[in-house]
């Protein structure tokens, strides 16, 4: 199952998304995370220093890599150049799996906490002024396309705050969002304004309440989300304690929050992914920026990379050529 994790900025997204991470790897559950919020805090939040975070090397610095092996023989790509951020998988590309063994994973993902973790890359500085995030989380979208997970397997993604997240077809490529929400007005605001996104493309998307203190934000929460909203985690020493660089193991969380964390897993494994809806979704915004903007940068006529012959999915009649 794909997992992503959103919300306002500063509701505690990246605490939640590596509370969820922890408790999956707790589990013994096969677990990978990528770290694709604009602030790259995933890492210490999984207990790692900064100084490994600092070290960890990035998707976004091994593009060309990540281009060159997913194009594989695909003879509807011309080369890896002309690979954009939605380039669906056709006959001839190669797949990856979250937990084989592949360049990409060796490059780009480290082993942590029992967690295989990867990094789209901070914003440095002579990307100022001359570029956008979605160069850096283009490639983990890239390298969502062409993934299959298969059943027991989780991976994770910490995506960029408030509704950026649509600014691609990115926001389609998970079986399960959950959206971050405060007890404040801003924050169900940005849910509001999520909902109405994803709307139209079948997003299962879930509110998890965070910095819950006293039954008024329960109830604030309540009448403003209504079903939407599975839970909330209190307050935190726990968390607390993380953030002071004192790391302690998730059996450890408050039992409340334990039993959150317990909702979501079970809400994830309730779901089961429609491949020929993946597949569908990812070819609507490849040829939607292919029209835009991909095919006048590239030169050529992007639109003509997608297969109509092929459908993404774990059996392997349907990854061959």
């Amino acid at each position: 199952m794909k997992i992503a994790f959103v919300g306002k900025g500063g509701s505690g997204k990246t605490t939640l998304a590596s509370l969820f991470t922890a408790y999956l790897a707790g589990a013994g559950k096969p677990v990978l995370a990528i770290d694709a919020d604009i602030n790259q805090h995933l890492a210490v939040a999984l207990g790692a220093s900064e100084e490994e975070a600092i070290a960890w090397p990035t998707l976004g610095d091994n593009m060309g890599l990540i281009k060159e092996y997913l194009r594989g023989d695909n003879p509807r790509i011309a080369d890896a150049a002309s690979m954009i951020k939605t380039t669906p998988p056709g006959r001839g590309s190669r797949l990856v799996r979250p937990f084989e063994d592949n360049p990409i994973f060796q490059a780009c993902f480290r082993e942590f906490g029992g967690v295989r973790l990867g990094v789209t890359g901070q914003f440095d500085e002579d990307d100022l002024g001359v570029a956008c995030y979605h160069s850096k989380v283009g490639a983990a979208e890239l390298l969502l396309n062409h993934m299959i997970d298969d059943t027991g397997e989780y991976v994770v993604m910490d995506m960029t705050a408030g509704a950026d997240a649509f600014a691609s077809g990115l926001f389609t490529r998970f079986d399960v969002t959950f959206l971050v929400c405060e007890p404040t007005v801003r924050s169900v605001g940005v849910y509001r304004q999520y909902a109405d996104y994803a709307r139209d493309f079948g997003v299962r998307l879930v509110v998890v309440g965070n910095k819950v203190t006293e039954d008024e934000d329960i109830d604030f929460l309540r009448d403003e989300i209504g079903d939407a909203l599975l839970g909330w985690m209190e307050n935190s020493r726990h968390v607390r304690a993380a953030e002071r660089g004192r790391a302690r193991p998730i059996g450890e969380l408050e039992a409340h929050n334990l039993g959150t964390l317990g909702s979501m897993l079970a809400t994830v494994d309730a779901e089961q992914r429609d491949w020929a809806r993946y597949q569908r979704q990812g070819v609507e915004f490849h040829l939607r920026n292919a029209r835009a903007w991909g095919s006048g940068r590239a030169g050529e006529d992007l639109t003509a990379q997608v297969d109509p012959e092929f459908v993404l999915g774990p059996e392997p009649a349907k990854q061959s050529a």
